[in-house]
């Protein structure tokens, strides 16, 4: 090994290397950062380790191909379901507008992909392996995000606790072999591709490609929409990450040209947008799916049961008073993305993740592939998880309502036995668990920064006064 770096002891699956002073740079590691006098961690990932999750993986998913989740209430909806893209691919097969038939509300460029596909009825395993590679995909994309260290040595902030993360293997084993995760790709959810171009454009954010990262949050958003309130976080992450790698760069003004910075990022994001919609008009010959797609997030026309807040609530309201509440739910939910970037500014990938238990909370059309998704993402915070309160009674509750969600379900719909305020109860027990982590973990990522400020604190009791 060369005589300039000297080695330390380290968590398993890295390889710690400190700079020495002659040196001003380093090269080594999968994804470089400048060294500034910080250790740097290296990511070492034996390929037979690496080949043992990927096979582990498939195997737990391949042999459970058959299992009918593709239309269970809690892991598909309307915008998701991937029985309802079958609709929209038979009309889009025989030439007709897949959103004649009123019930498919997906993106339109995701037909030519399906149509390429074998009937998921008679070959369900192909589909099934598409799903799989998606997954995997999306595994590496988190371990490289971990990689970058954004998640404990951001710009502004470097974490006291950074010793006591977790290995990238852990992080990309908490992805694939997540419960929530391996259903909704059982269940053929589409919501698996938006969570991809999240992590593809996160990916690039951390390292400060700001074309690729806003060209994969307009895929994103194409898809679902509510990625588009991860613009102002990735934005900030993608401006430090490239200040972080630029030499030449000034590191004395914090936000001295955020706001160029922030504004080409979002005339690339504006652009490829309406280059998607562009194609998708080429694609259905008429502008049908604007109102299909986005119109049925906004205005929630499709009030079946899910496992999110909005359904049973605009089951109740006068229709008098609809589109006042549906300005204020939604309302909510946008104000949460700049209040957390302004308050998390050291840390904007703590911010795009907290944004990510928003949405799955909040939005519209819930479903426990977004909590898995999230809760997937929360790994990359593991040497904060020691300083969460109520992690025990969250994760119990969010155990309880899992199995009992179901239950209450059948004995409200099929079995006659009860009624929607019986159903709706548990999804508000599932969406207070996800709510208290969310909380939990706001806490713990600011307590460490607060220790880090007050170090004589680390370890003591805080009260506001």
């Amino acid at each position: 090994m060369d005589d300039t770096f000297r080695r330390r002891r380290s968590p398993p699956g890295f390889c710690r290397f400190v700079l020495v002073p002659d040196q001003p740079r380093l090269r080594r590691a999968a994804d470089p950062r400048e060294a500034r006098g910080l250790d740097i961690d290296l990511l070492q990932i034996d390929p037979p380790c690496r080949r043992r999750r990927t096979t582990m993986c498939s195997l737990l998913r391949l042999p459970l191909y058959d299992c009918r989740w593709h239309g269970h209430f809690q892991v598909c909806q309307t915008s998701s379901a991937g029985v309802l893209m079958q609709e929209g691919l038979f009309l889009y097969n025989h030439g007709l507008s897949p959103y004649d038939g009123g019930v498919f509300h997906q993106a339109p460029l995701l037909l030519p992909l399906f149509s390429l596909l074998p009937d998921p009825a008679r070959y369900p395993l192909v589909t099934v392996l598409l799903y799989t590679l998606v997954d995997l995909a999306s595994a590496y994309a988190l371990m490289q995000i971990f990689a970058s260290g954004q998640s404990y040595a951001s710009r502004f902030f470097t974490s006291s606790r950074e010793s006591k993360r977790w290995s990238s293997s852990a992080v990309a084993a908490a992805h694939l072999f997540n419960p929530f995760v391996v259903l909704t790709c059982l269940a053929r959810s589409t919501n698996v591709f938006g969570n991809l171009f999240i992590l593809v454009s996160v990916l690039k954010a951390c390292r400060g490609a700001a074309f690729g990262s806003a060209f994969a949050l307009a895929l994103a958003s194409y898809m679902s929409l509510h990625p588009l309130l991860l613009l102002p976080p990735l934005a900030v992450l993608c401006y430090d990450s490239s200040i972080m790698r630029n030499k030449n760069a000034s590191k004395d003004g914090r936000n001295s040209a955020l706001v160029p910075f922030a504004a080409k990022y979002t005339a690339v994001f504006a652009v490829a947008i309406a280059i998607l919609f562009a194609l998708s008009y080429a694609l259905t010959g008429n502008w049908s799916f604007i109102s299909s797609v986005y119109a049925s997030r906004l205005l929630l026309p499709d009030l079946t049961p899910n496992v999110g807040l909005w359904w049973y609530f605009f089951i109740e309201i006068f229709d008098s008073f609809r589109n006042f509440f549906l300005g204020v739910f939604w309302l909510h939910m946008v104000s949460y993305s700049p209040a957390l970037i302004i308050r998390l500014r050291d840390q904007p990938l703590a911010a795009v993740v907290l944004m990510c238990g928003i949405f799955a909370i909040f939005q519209p059309y819930a479903n426990v592939g977004d909590a898995g998704f999230w809760l997937s993402l929360l790994s990359m915070y593991g040497h904060v998880h020691e300083l969460s309160r109520y992690a025990f009674p969250a994760i119990s509750a969010l155990i309880y309502t899992t199995l009992l969600g179901p239950a209450f379900y059948y004995l409200w719909v099929y079995a006659g036995s009860g009624n929607a305020n019986f159903f709706y109860a548990i999804t508000l027990v599932w969406s207070l668990a996800l709510s208290v982590i969310l909380a939990d973990m706001l806490y713990a990522i600011i307590r460490d920064e607060w220790e880090k400020e007050r170090p004589e604190m680390k370890g003591k009791e805080a009260r506001q006064i």
